[in-house]
């Protein structure tokens, strides 16, 4: 097996390839980069058939699937744990350590599942009290999940645990506050899946650091990969763990994750044949590869957006309505068109609304119709640019126009904004610099690494920043839920700070309740749309576009598959 090394990386890096410290087995190329086969052409393969090599874009903040927030981190989580239910190649949900479907009672609110009788990668049984104890474990308060509002459509015990019973070793029965219409999707989303409890209690004795169980190689898990090597930085190495339920089902001994960022450095390494599987593609090659056979599009529920924090400084001394126009007015200066035209290479499609195009309302329909557009997302930029100077103008500044067509601002806005790494990124964040620049607006643009700029966003240590969502099931409470005021992943801190009273936050916070409570499902509908016309109106999220996952798989690889929520399954890949 070949390790990908901190070496290769640096080298790669420096955009040359020469001798360096020798990796453990070095993959013999099969077929030269650029090779024509069948007339299509190729890159360079590798013998190495046991073993999947993979780019990841950053160090996950968290292995632990209860507490993991991240695209990549998702990842993982369902390559490394299993729950109940897991998605087929078709995207459908299927039994995965359940035995088959649930028993449901008629009222929609009981569910009972019989388990296979599985193992952790320890041999340790796992048994249904493995799903109370994690699931009660991330409603603490001390475990601190982002996504611990997820289980409040589980009924409560009178001592505040969730109404999940282990009737026997292998029978988990489940009972709801009110029909859902998603709980299936959840039962496969990985901050479901079960954690083994003697680990998590002995590596965090204090109660204080709730993911020390994974911080380094060799936790114990139920997926189909163990991690067994990790270089924090550099690379991940995962092992076939043995005691997978469907472990026959497994043929790669071995995946090997590179950790880095950078869209080149991958590119390169994936054309070389270090690399098997890669989904971070320079959007200067995108259009000449859509030719070859190694490039695949994929269809995901995500929108990319933009956000304020509604409790920066650039907005002190303006009422309310002052910093909704404020906002307002740079959301018409975005050209999304140009976005879309120069940049969309991955099929992305202008967004005028949160909730993205073809997600499921949860009652038979698609949730977006004709009539929820929040703004006219084709005539966003120059088209716009009177209107925005008008909103601006009652917001205290004034403006004068140049003779090249742009205007000078006073006072001088500058607008600070904050993104991860990556070539797309940072060519939506320099569009968007020259569109505010046309009206005398500066946007000041700092890149860093993801983790940094996750714990930015997190700290509300921003004004203005680049922000991704891609749903992680198929329903618009899961896009609502992120505004919620105590959510880990309500970047513009609605309902925080000054923000509370002033935007009546708490009023959002209600209505998620009621809708995670109503049992009539169009009645439901009906309440989440009015949640995504609280948050609009606000304009402290931007949508830019609805977003698609391209990536580049080896043609000797076969069996990967995506789903819409963004997650990539690596454990029934073959190859030759």
């Amino acid at each position: 097996m070949k390790r990908i090394s901190a070496c290769l990386l640096a080298l790669l890096l420096g955009a040359s390839i020469v001798a360096c410290g020798q990796p453990t087995t070095q993959p013999v190329a099969t077929e030269s980069a650029g090779q024509e086969k069948n007339g299509k052409v190729t890159t360079a393969t590798n013998h190495d058939t046991g073993t999947l090599f993979i780019n990841i874009s950053s160090e996950p903040k968290s292995l632990d699937p209860t507490l993991n927030t991240t695209i990549d981190g998702m990842m993982l989580a369902v390559n490394t744990f299993a729950g109940l239910y897991t998605y087929d190649a078709s995207g459908d949900i299927v039994p995965a350590i359940a035995e088959g479907e649930p028993e449901i009672s008629e009222d929609g609110l009981t569910y009972k599942i019989t388990m296979k009788k599985t193992k952790w990668s320890n041999g340790d049984p796992l048994t249904a009290e493995d799903f109370v104890y994690s699931w009660n474990r991330a409603i603490l308060p001390e475990t601190a999940v982002d996504y611990v509002s997820l289980f409040d459509v589980i009924a409560r015990n009178e001592d505040g645990t969730l109404a999940v019973v282990a009737t026997d070793d292998y029978t988990l029965e489940i009972t709801l506050q009110n029909p859902c219409a998603y709980f299936m999707e959840m039962l496969a989303f990985p901050v479901f899946f079960p954690v083994h409890r003697a680990s998590v209690e002995a590596a965090n004795p204090a109660g204080n650091t709730p993911g020390a169980w994974t911080w380094e190689a060799g936790f114990v898990c139920n997926g189909a990969f163990q991690l067994k090597e990790w270089r924090h930085e550099e690379s991940m190495v995962y092992e076939k763990n043995k005691n997978f339920y469907n472990a026959d089902q497994v043929q790669l001994e071995h995946l090997e994750m590179m950790l880095n960022a950078d869209d080149g450095v991958s590119y390169t390494a994936y054309n070389s044949g270090d690399l098997d599987f890669i989904n971070q593609i320079p959007s200067s090659e995108m259009e000449s590869l859509k030719a070859n056979p190694e490039f695949h599009l994929s269809e995901r529920l995500g929108v990319e957006f933009v956000a304020f924090n509604v409790n920066a400084p650039i907005f002190d001394g303006l009422s309310v309505e002052q910093a909704k126009k404020f906002r307002q007015a740079i959301n018409m200066l975005i050209d999304r068109n140009y976005l879309v035209s120069n940049y969309g290479y991955k099929g992305q499609t202008i967004a005028d609304s949160y909730v993205p195009s073809g997600m499921s309302d949860g009652n038979g329909a698609v949730f977006k119709t004709e009539y929820t557009s929040y703004f006219d997302g084709k005539k966003t930029g120059v088209a716009m640019e009177e209107e925005a100077i008008a909103l601006l103008e009652e917001c205290g500044y004034t403006f004068e126009e140049q003779a090249d067509g742009t205007y000078t601002c006073s006072p001088e806005i500058h607008l600070p904004y904050i993104m991860d790494q990556g070539d797309l990124n940072r060519h939506v964040a320099e569009s968007i610099q020259s569109d505010l620049a046309q009206v005398g607006i500066v946007m000041e643009i700092e890149e860093m690494d993801r983790n940094a700029f996750f714990e930015r966003q997190e700290a509300g240590d921003f004004v203005f920043s680049k922000g991704t969502w891609v749903a992680d099931f198929n329903d618009p409470i899961n896009m609502l839920l992120q505004y919620e005021t105590n959510c880990g992943n309500n970047v513009p801190c609605l309902g925080r700070g000054a923000s509370m009273e002033e935007l009546n936050w708490s009023a959002y916070d209600d209505l998620l309740t009621q809708i995670q409570q109503e049992s009539d499902f169009q009645h439901r509908v009906e309440l989440m749309h009015q949640a995504e016309d609280m948050l609009m109106d606000t304009y402290a999220v931007l949508p830019l576009y609805y977003d698609n996952d391209a990536y580049l798989l080896k043609s000797n690889v076969s069996g990967i598959y995506t789903t819409q929520t963004g997650n990539v399954y690596f454990m029934y890949a073959t190859k030759k």
